[in-house]
Parts: C-alpha cells; sequence; structure tokens
C-alpha cells in the first residue's frame, strides 16, 4: 500500500478490504484531508448547486471543502454571504458585490472554521434565504450528522435561520452516522450529491445529481 494510505490507515480513515481496495471514512478527516477527497466530484456539485442561488439572496455558507467548492461557483450578484469560514470569506472578500459578514467565534484549527457561543449568537440575529451547513455523514435514515458536539449544535442554528436548507455530499460520505444530529430530511429542501439517491428522494427532498 502506498505510504499516503498507510498514513490514513494509521489515523483510522482509511480501512483495506478484500483484493487491495480502500474505503475512506471521511467523518474522521480534518479539513484539509477532506479537501483532498474527491476534488473534481466536489467542484461539480459546487456548480451544480450555485445554480440554486439568485440575485440579492442571503446565503449562510458553513465551512467544508464542499462548501467552499460552492463558494468558488458561486456568480450571481449582487448576494449576501454569512460564514463561519475564514476560506471561504477570502473568496468573497474583494467583492463589492458581495455583503461579506463574518460570525465571529472561537477558531477551531482542524476544522478551519468559528464555532462556539458567541457565532451561535452573531447568526440569531440573522436572516436568510439559503442555509449551507456541512455534514460529515449522511444516512437515509438518520439525516445529516457531524462528529464534534458544538460543529453539530452551530449547524442547527445555521438551519434555524434559513428560509431553505441545501446539503452537499458526495457519496463518499453516505452510509455513515456520526454521533451528533446536523438536520433530519425532513428539515431539508435540497441535496446537491453525484449519484441518484431514490431513497432520500422518496423523503421529498429535491435531490440534484451533479455533473463531473
Amino acid at each position: 500500500m502506498r505510504r499516503d494510505l498507510l498514513a490514513l490507515q494509521g489515523q483510522g480513515v482509511l480501512q483495506r478490504t478484500h483484493g487491495g481496495a480502500v474505503s475512506i471514512n471521511t467523518a474522521r478527516l480534518d479539513l484539509a484531508g477532506r479537501t483532498a477527497v474527491v476534488p473534481r466530484t466536489k467542484a461539480a456539485i459546487g456548480r451544480a448547486a450555485a445554480a440554486l442561488f439568485e440575485p440579492g439572496q442571503t446565503v449562510i455558507l458553513d465551512a467544508g471543502s464542499t462548501s467552499l467548492a460552492l463558494a468558488h461557483a458561486l456568480t450571481v450578484r449582487p448576494l449576501t454571504v454569512i460564514t463561519n469560514s475564514l476560506d471561504i470569506a477570502q473568496v468573497f472578500a474583494q467583492d463589492p458585490q458581495v455583503q461579506l459578514v463574518l460570525t465571529g467565534g472561537s477558531w477551531q484549527p482542524g476544522a478551519r472554521a468559528l464555532w462556539g457561543p458567541a457565532a451561535a449568537d452573531m447568526l440569531k440575529h440573522c436572516r436568510a434565504d439559503w442555509a449551507v451547513p456541512g455534514a460529515c455523514a449522511l444516512d437515509a435514515a438518520k439525516g445529516a450528522t457531524a462528529t464534534d458536539e458544538a460543529d453539530a449544535a452551530l449547524k442547527r442554528t445555521m438551519i434555524t435561520r434559513a428560509a431553505k436548507t441545501l446539503v452537499l455530499g458526495d457519496t463518499s460520505k453516505r452510509g455513515g452516522v456520526a454521533p451528533f444530529l446536523v438536520a433530519e430530511w425532513s428539515q431539508v429542501h435540497a441535496l446537491v450529491t453525484d449519484r441518484p439517491w431514490p431513497e432520500v428522494l422518496a423523503l421529498g427532498v429535491d435531490v440534484m445529481i451533479a455533473e463531473d
């Protein structure tokens, strides 16, 4: 096995299977690790999701590798972006047609995100057309979940401040359940992913398939 794959196996995020194939538990990766997983697919999901937004809308963009791909693909203007991600903020920092709002909060280096009570309190004063919370794992029965309690709590707050919720996730996130709930499917209006998911579509979620 390649040295980089052995390193991931040592971290408990990769498992060897019969015939030398591997599966990656993306829920346990930090942001840098998640960014390296299927980047072309995440870029395609970001482009497909960008088509949902209209001029003048407000979006809450959570920190995350696929959310960052969406940020790069968002060309609709004018736009208000509320985010807890310095990486996403950097995408819009010099754009005069984007009203950029940072949540504040405590910096989390592994997630490259701002979390905590200060971030949650700021969001309570916001109203948005869309919330785009990240998810560490997606399951047809259990919904969207996250590995960190404080992270999941902030994501749930994001959802309460928006008229609609959009979830982004490639198939590497499917079938797993992390410890803390982000959203039931009944709270999600749209899912942008890379493969059909009829079980989630049957729950009333608008499932959009991104073309790579």
